[in-house]
């Protein structure tokens, strides 16, 4: 069962009567309405536990109630400003229920909200009212009652990341004069470019010259003067950059209060459907996150809470019988670190047997028996998170913690975190999610295996060790290397990509999630910083990839899973079904008026794997590339009608094709020649006399970003 059947199965069929639409003339005013109440319900929540014994807090509750009950007459709903009334008079006497009845309260109101916000008109809730009203025994808020109400056969909306920011005057202000500050610099750095033209065109004049030395060493001066103001003018840029970017990542910051509230309002709703008694301790509302990624975590963690209720509070009976409290607790609590937020789920139910998860992943083939026998509880606990794990078999023995929490993982790392899990049979089980505070771009490390290139967290990476395939042993179906002395389980890369692996391989080390990653690669290409993307349809379904992301050259670059590579380690495979993810033959549109030149620079090319296309003339590539997507442009110069040079000139004044390669490959080396190519937006000029075809398939390779 995958993550959103799991969704729909365990989310509880709740139905009440749907209410007559909203009045057509204050349809206007609903947005106001919903944006208004939704915060002061999440004020109200956090008032609740303390109306009992603070006067202050009552009276503060009181105020908001009555607030509250102004806006729903305003906007014409008796049903939600009556519960308010009602309410309000539970907060003028004296009773024992009062934290239970009002926590009713709010979740009621916040359905009356979401119903509000569907465009509905929310019906009564008479069992509520006669509560409020003492004519009935009251409920805890697990308690044996009827079904929390919910809007017909639709689910719970528990989307709380606004669509709409409001941002101060001063705070726009700021963000436009950096934002102008920064064209400014951008502008200003076209004399850099100028200069260099200028002193390639002396490069090139001097060549000409008998006796370059006193020309050349004027460059040499000039340039260094170029590199450094450059160089001042970049880092101000960079900084400029930065100050933007951090602007405006705080404006992307909100309080999880709304999210953990209305958590908890489902976690109570689910309680009270199946029959459980059940208390939600909210904690760290304040705790700040980028709005996008608490988008991202919305469905994950509401699965958890699912989870958490459904499969682990037990019933009322049962709890007493294993001497708990009747009552079972769910804690949603927000911590803040430095840079990174931690969302943990905890309940005192039933737990997990790590024994019965082994046993599961090894019937359901994930793991061999031999390996299972050796492992630790906690890395018994983390088989949960493995792809596949989660059946209809699991759920039933497992208390549906296998359920989708793959899935959780994936959308965790994906954010650039990881998720956690710890239990104890009979005690217990907390799920901890962490993230980033804030979406930015991240540091990788570019990897290259075979013809792939890839990337990694640079977070997760401690160590590079070069070893040798003698360094290398295979152990009952494990992949180890002999390091200082011991032997280290790691994860040979190639081997799941189809690459042959190089006779010396890099091995990375480190940490993620708390677990030993190690994994080896061909080579180690540096770092760069990217913006990750979802994977999309291209890579969908590979365990080993994350996301994707472009690099600063704009060769798209797939990124490693720590989870996948962690769970991996020592693997002589991976488990499942994988993917290669080697790039498509380059497309190379090919130009030239003479067939026999065309003819033997196409059997070139397409013996060193490109996908080869041929046109005569510079019309004719026009034609070509305006009906097709190419790679890379290799043309000609001395052509009739249009030459390589207009034909270059042209491809750079068509958007989408203006960051095509363009390589020249003509008779003409003269200097001037080659930097008329160049000027004319080509991005390498190779001479035909003495044309190595081993440098023109590596130059195609590395512009086509291959």
């Amino acid at each position: 069962m995958r993550f959103e059947e799991a969704q729909r199965e365990q989310r509880p069929t709740i139905h009440e009567p749907r209410g007559e639409l909203l009045e057509p003339d204050l349809a206007d005013l609903i947005p106001l309405f919903v944006g208004e109440v939704r915060g002061r319900l999440e004020r109200l929540a956090g008032l609740c536990p303390r109306v009992d014994t603070d006067p202050q807090t009552a009276a503060e509750a009181r105020r908001e109630l009555h607030t509250l009950k102004g806006a729903g007459r305003m906007l014409r709903l008796g049903a939600f400003a009556e519960l308010c009334h009602a309410a309000e008079g539970l907060l003028q006497g004296k009773r024992a229920d009062a934290i239970s009845l009002l926590t009713r309260v709010t979740d009621r109101l916040a359905a009356m909200v979401d119903a509000v916000a569907a465009g509905e008109t929310p019906s009564e809730d008479s069992d509520l009212l006669a509560a409020l009203a003492g004519t009935q025994p009251t409920a805890t808020q697990g308690g044996k009652v009827p079904p929390a109400p919910h809007h017909g056969a639709s689910e719970v909306p528990i989307a709380h990341a606004s669509n709409e920011v409001r941002i101060e005057a001063q705070v726009l202000n700021t963000l436009a004069e950096r934002a102008t500050r920064l064209r400014i610099l951008a502008r200003g750095s076209e004399r850099h470019v100028k200069r260099l033209h200028e002193l390639a065109r002396l490069a090139e004049a001097s060549m000409r010259e008998p006796n370059p030395h006193q020309t050349l060493a004027a460059l040499a001066t000039a340039l260094r003067r170029a590199e450094v103001e450059a160089e001042a003018t970049q880092k101000r840029l960079q900084r400029g950059a930065e100050q933007q970017l951090d602007g405006l990542l705080a404006l992307q910051l909100q309080p999880l209060q709304g999210l953990l509230l209305a958590l908890a309002r489902h976690a109570r709703d689910l309680a009270r459907a199946l029959g459980r008694d059940l208390e939600v301790e909210v904690l760290g509302g304040e705790t700040r996150l980028d709005r996008r990624i608490i988008q991202d975590l919305e469905e994950a963690l509401l699965h958890i809470v699912r989870n958490a209720v459904d499969h682990g509070i037990e019933a009322p009976e049962t709890r007493t019988g294993l001497g708990k409290p009747p009552t079972g607790t769910v804690r949603i609590e927000a911590v803040a670190a430095a840079n990174r937020a931690r969302i943990t789920i905890a309940d005192d139910g039933a737990g997990i047997d790590p024994a019965r998860v082994v046993e599961s992943a090894v019937s359901a083939g994930l793991i061999d028996r031999s390996r299972a026998a050796a492992l630790s509880r906690t890395e018994a606990l983390r088989l949960l998170f493995m792809p596949g794990f989660s059946t209809r078999h699991e759920v039933t023995e497992l208390s549906g913690r296998g359920v989708g929490l793959d899935a959780v993982a994936s959308v965790a790392g994906r954010a650039g975190g990881f998720a956690a899990l710890d239990s104890n049979p009979g005690r217990g089980t907390t799920v901890v999610i962490e993230v980033p505070v804030a979406r930015r771009g991240e540091e990788v490390v570019l990897l290259r295996v075979g013809t792939q290139r890839l990337a990694l967290a640079s977070s997760v990476v401690q160590h590079v060790d070069r070893i040798a395939t003698a360094d290398i042993v295979e152990r009952e179906g494990r992949t180890l290397a002999k390091l200082e002395g011991r032997l280290v389980p790691f994860f040979l890369l190639a081997r799941p990509l189809g690459e042959e692996p190089a006779p010396v391989q890099f091995l990375l080390r480190g940490v993620h999630a708390g677990r030993p990653l190690a994994v080896a690669v061909d080579a180690v290409e540096g770092s760069e910083e990217i913006l990750l993307h979802p994977p999309g349809r291209v890579l969908a379904g590979n365990p080993l990839l994350d996301s994707v992301a472009l690099l600063a050259s704009g060769q798209p670059v797939g990124v490693l899973s720590p989870e996948a590579l962690s769970r991996s380690a020592g693997v002589s495979g991976v488990t499942g079904q994988t993917h290669r993810v080697r790039p498509s033959r380059l497309r190379v549109l090919l130009v030239d008026d003479s067939l026999v030149t065309r003819e033997m620079e196409r059997r070139l090319l397409e013996d060193a794997g490109f996908d080869v296309a041929t046109a005569g003339d510079g019309h004719e590539a026009l034609a070509q590339l305006s009906e097709g997507r190419y790679d890379c442009l290799v043309t000609d110069v001395e052509m009739p009608g249009m030459d390589g040079y207009d034909l270059t000139r042209h491809v750079r004044t068509v958007p989408a094709l203006a960051h095509l390669p363009v390589v020249v490959v003509t008779t003409h080396d003269r200097p001037e020649e080659r930097l008329k190519g160049l000027e004319a937006g080509a991005d390498a000029y190779l001479a035909k006399q003495g044309l190595d075809a081993r440098e023109l398939v590596a130059l195609l390779k590395r512009l086509g970003g291959s």
